[in-house]
């Protein structure tokens, strides 16, 4: 099946296409549409001339409008999950499709109803000073492939509530889920409002430095994130960027291995340890490590993993054989230089990009593994003995997305917390966020915040006026 782009409300073809296969099984799901300069620059257009009126709606009917896209996305949850399973490979049950497309309608409810009211700076008998947010006009969206469409919404609802319109670009790996929920959306909004275009190499370069989008919000490495912020400044763009991290968790000796496994693994492994904030370095206590690792090994042998359309299974293949060879790569090497493998780490041959859930005790902070972020079904479990020693290690990065602290005493887990270098922070769990509370990273983890009334903010300017 060809799929199709969305410009100014309307299907768009392609002259070229590229095929999109399921990592389970290397089986074609569709094939997607290459967009030439010409297609963005039409997006763009149409997302210009859109501005005007969608910016101009009252404040409720927008609100309404964003509403219903949480609606029409509950509508269409079953077969949105399905191809995105297909797609990504993530399970249809467990923390998979359907959960993110829940996650998708909550967000999108949750958004709706954010509202940013004129405030009041000043009111004396030297006059009335008000402060405004204004919609800052085309977002342009570029979407990593690890929660494709959640990120999408992530992306869209503040954008669109704020008052502007959107470009949007998913990644290569899983565009035909994002041009179907799209698509879907489209159904429900004033055309050029929200328009969509695909390919693989330069689209995200002549994004960032197009004359026409005023604002860049993406989420994906490090290393992207640079090229977009440097393509970005020939235009003085505003940028949200979400980038990667390597989140330490610090497990104190008071701790009880067996009431935390569970979370634990989820930290680590929730969407095949695929996700920007998941816990990819563990530092344990000594009179606690063994300990943790069996419950923890217990616990990881149990889980069901392989084709996500099987109902049964809750963890997925790796989603491409770039980030596969990522993390096959950095297992070895750690195996080699002396880490120990508790589970995993001995991939089965055949089909799709199936990589074990692996757990690999006694490993050195200098390892690869540990200094680099796996993005897979890895996790490293390092010992500690003081834990200021424990702290500093796990600030020891050039990246600050998340951190956790794993104890039964609160008021030790807060004096930890607030000398993690990270932009949150869990107590007992881990990469848990919610759509009122704002995320963000310190370092090279970003610039700006998502979610909650912060990240509403970052979608628009400041305008005050004076003499009222």
């Amino acid at each position: 099946m060809e799929y199709q782009m969305i410009i100014g409300g309307e299907a768009i073809t392609s002259k070229n296409f590229f095929e999109v296969k399921d990592p389970a099984t290397g089986e074609l799901v569709g094939k997607c549409p290459i967009a030439e300069k010409g297609d963005l620059d039409a997006a763009v257009e149409a997302a210009r001339a859109a501005f005007p009126a969608w910016s101009g709606l009252p404040d409720e009917e927008r609100q309404g409008l964003c509403h219903a896209i949480g609606q029409v996305i509950e509508d269409n949850a079953e077969d949105l999950a399905k191809l995105l399973t297909r797609e990504h490979g993530k399970p249809l049950n467990g923390i998979g499709s359907r959960f993110e497309m829940q996650g998708c309608a909550g967000w999108s409810h949750y958004t709706a109803e954010l509202k940013l009211p004129v405030e009041v700076l000043q009111d004396n008998e030297e006059g009335r000073v008000e402060m405004h947010r204004k919609p800052i006009g085309v977002v342009g969206s570029i979407l990593p492939w690890n929660w494709p469409l959640l990120i999408a919404i992530w992306h869209i609802l503040p954008a669109l509530r704020a008052g502007n319109t959107v470009v949007m670009k998913p990644s290569s790996y899983t565009s035909l889920s994002t041009l179907k929920m799209v698509e879907v959306i489209n159904t429900v909004l004033p055309k050029g409002v929200l328009n969509i275009v695909t390919g693989k190499g330069g689209l995200g370069a002549w994004m960032s430095e197009h004359p026409g989008i005023d604002k860049i919000s993406f989420t994906g490495s490090t290393p992207t994130g640079q090229k977009i912020m440097n393509a970005a400044s020939q235009t003085l763009k505003r940028l949200t960027l979400e980038l990667g991290g390597n989140d330490a968790g610090i497990v104190l000796p008071d701790a009880n291995p067996s009431e935390i496994a569970e979370s634990l693994f989820w930290g680590a492994f929730i969407n095949n340890g695929q996700t920007c904030a998941a816990l990819k370095r563990l530092y344990v206590h000594d009179s606690i490590y063994d300990e943790v690792c069996e419950e923890l090994t217990n616990f990881t042998k149990n889980i069901p993993v392989g084709n996500g359309l099987d109902e049964n299974n809750i963890i997925g293949p790796v989603q491409n054989e770039m980030q596969y060879n990522i993390v096959r790569r950095l297992v070895d090497d750690a195996v080699s230089a002396g880490a120990r493998v508790l589970v995993g780490a001995d991939p089965v041959a055949g089909p799709g990009y199936f990589y074990p859930l692996t757990l690999l005790a006694d490993v050195t902070d200098d390892m690869d593994v540990c200094r680099e972020e796996q993005f897979g079904p890895v996790l490293p479990i390092m010992r500690y003995s003081d834990v200021e020693d424990a702290l500093s290690r796990a600030n020891d990065s050039e990246v600050g997305l998340g951190g956790s602290v794993w104890t039964n005493d609160k008021a030790k887990a807060a004096a930890i917390a607030c000398r993690m270098e990270c932009g949150s922070v869990w107590i007992n769990s881990h990469g848990m966020i919610q759509p009122d509370v704002p995320f963000g990273g310190v370092k090279k983890s970003g610039l700006g915040v998502m979610f909650g009334i912060e990240g509403l903010k970052e979608l628009t300017t400041v305008q005050s006026i004076y003499g009222l």
